[in-house]
């Protein structure tokens, strides 16, 4: 694993063979954080990583110089490496150890980013499940993203909130946003408008 920009570009991390991840791929992590990079100056803003594995995107954030980052995972192992990494490297992240779907429920904090990347082999209902609860509890800032990483055989685009996805080889990041409110009032007048179909 090697963070590709940034402060620490170029630091290449050792991540034990144990834990049970599939760390984003370079040219993946790259293009995303063009995309990001084009939409935010990086070091304004707050970052949630949901199952966030070795923690490899919350390095790059950091090294990109993001002042407020959250990892939270499920697995103790992973937990451990975070905390490690983050020391030694003097980063300013926040690591929780608990279940995904029990942490969105629960919070209530706003974030300018939020970045998920469960198993690949996750149901179609637990994937849909993962913007469903960013939203309902307002998790995500106004002129935020929710990313979610996925492979090129789930598909996400039907699901509300969604606004484009980005594919890269087998790997497939779904942003989701909160939609303008020019784009709201028009899309309520429509409604208005609409004859009543009777089925």
């Amino acid at each position: 694993m090697r963070i590709i920009s940034g402060k620490y570009r170029g630091k290449r991390l050792m991540a034990p063979k144990k834990l049970p991840v599939r760390p984003t791929t370079d040219v993946a992590k790259e293009a995303l954080f063009n995309i990001l990079e084009n939409h935010f100056y990086l070091q304004d803003v707050s970052v949630l990583d949901l199952f966030s594995g070795t923690g490899n995107i919350s390095y790059e954030f950091a090294s990109r110089g993001a002042h407020s980052i959250t990892c939270v995972d499920m697995h103790a192992g992973c937990i451990q490496f975070i905390q490690k990494t983050s020391k030694e490297l003097d980063m300013p992240l926040r690591v929780i150890r608990s279940d995904v779907f029990r942490f969105l429920d629960k919070s209530r904090s706003g974030t300018d980013i939020i970045f998920a990347d469960p198993p690949y082999d996750m149901s179609h209902e637990e994937f849909a499940k993962i913007p469903e609860l960013v939203f309902a509890n307002e998790l995500l800032e106004e002129e935020g993203f929710l990313i979610v990483e996925h492979s090129k055989f789930t598909n996400m685009e039907h699901l509300p909130f969604f606004s484009f996805a980005r594919k890269y080889g087998n790997c497939v990041f779904s942003f989701f946003e909160w939609p303008d409110e020019d784009e709201s009032d028009e899309e309520e007048e429509n409604q208005e408008k609409s004859p009543l179909r009777i089925v």
